[in-house]
């Protein structure tokens, strides 16, 4: 098949098509990120590049069958400003739906974060179908709720495999405590110099995330689920602030939390803080390959 991925990152929807054994003639990538577009080139050297989705004209391909994409979702997320479809970045949304119309592929994805219901209608009804929501906490070793538009048939949850923080730490993870000053004193060396670090509000929340809010009502940050062995790292994010409270998981942590390789990033001259935020904006690669194998290959 022939595939075009707008927003496509470092190509982790090539990684799941691979994984699935689904063949690709020509696989073509919109992105302007350079060192994104550096890791997918590394991994997949016959990728296709074509730049910003804006440039790209359905007469300047070949037929498609599929059409892959994750647009931008800062103006949707609950942790940002809300800012819905006037944000810049995300209105770029429409020119995923604008290709969609122009390459009719046989079958399409969209994949973006969880959002206001009326969002989310928005987005169902330019698509013409409803979004499943996975959590990746079902294949991987962390929770990462996001929404799937696809037209792709029979697409249900994926089976719970079971995986946690223990199975893909490299290093040491400390053992259950339900000590609070234990935990408080964890946090501190994670908030460093701030200001507010010692009369800052302290809770658990229903998922045992830790949130942290300074004395003027303002969130610090929020810190993800404890990392204790035998619970899921929090969602990845592509800020330096810790994912996890008693330490930041390393890079080959953060890969295998996004299901990715091990060796994807091997042999590329990334600062550890770049490849954070390549996985952070990428996708959990076993959702997507969940997704796909329910692809007809006889397109």
């Amino acid at each position: 098949m022939n595939v075009l991925s707008l927003f496509d990152g470092i190509s982790c929807g090539q990684i799941a098509l691979e994984r699935v054994g689904i063949k690709v003639d020509q696989y073509f990538a919109s992105e302007i990120d350079k060192n994104a577009i550096k890791v997918t080139q590394k991994n997949y050297p016959n990728t296709k590049q074509l730049g910003s989705v804006v440039d790209i004209s359905a007469d300047d391909l070949p037929n498609i069958d599929l059409l892959i994409g994750g647009s931008p979702c800062q103006g949707f997320s609950f942790s940002g400003q809300q800012l819905n479809f006037n944000d810049e970045r995300s209105k770029l949304f429409f020119e995923y739906v604008r290709l969609l119309k122009e390459t009719k592929p046989k079958y399409y994805l969209l994949e973006n974060v969880v959002m206001k219901r009326e969002y989310q209608d928005i987005i169902s009804d330019y698509l013409g179908v409803k979004p499943i929501k996975i959590n990746s906490a079902l294949v991987s070793a962390q929770s990462r709720n996001r929404l799937y538009w696809t037209n792709i048939p029979h697409v249900k949850q994926p089976k719970d495999k079971g995986i946690l923080l223990k199975d893909i730490a490299e290093k040491f993870i400390e053992s259950r405590t339900s000590n609070d000053d234990y935990i408080r004193g964890k946090i501190k060396q994670l908030l460093g110099d701030s200001k507010y670090i010692n009369n800052f509000k302290f809770k658990w929340d229903k998922e045992r995330r830790i949130l942290v809010t300074r004395p003027d009502g303002l969130k610090i940050q929020r810190i993800g689920r404890i990392a204790f062995e035998d619970n899921k790292a929090e969602i990845i994010t592509v800020s330096t602030q810790p994912t996890v409270a008693y330490r930041k998981v390393t890079t080959l942590e953060a890969a295998r939390l996004q299901t990715v390789p091990d060796y994807y990033f091997d042999g590329l001259e990334l600062s550890d803080s770049a490849i954070y935020k390549q996985l952070g904006n990428g996708w959990t690669v076993d959702v997507i390959a969940h997704i796909f194998r329910n692809i007809n290959e006889k397109i």
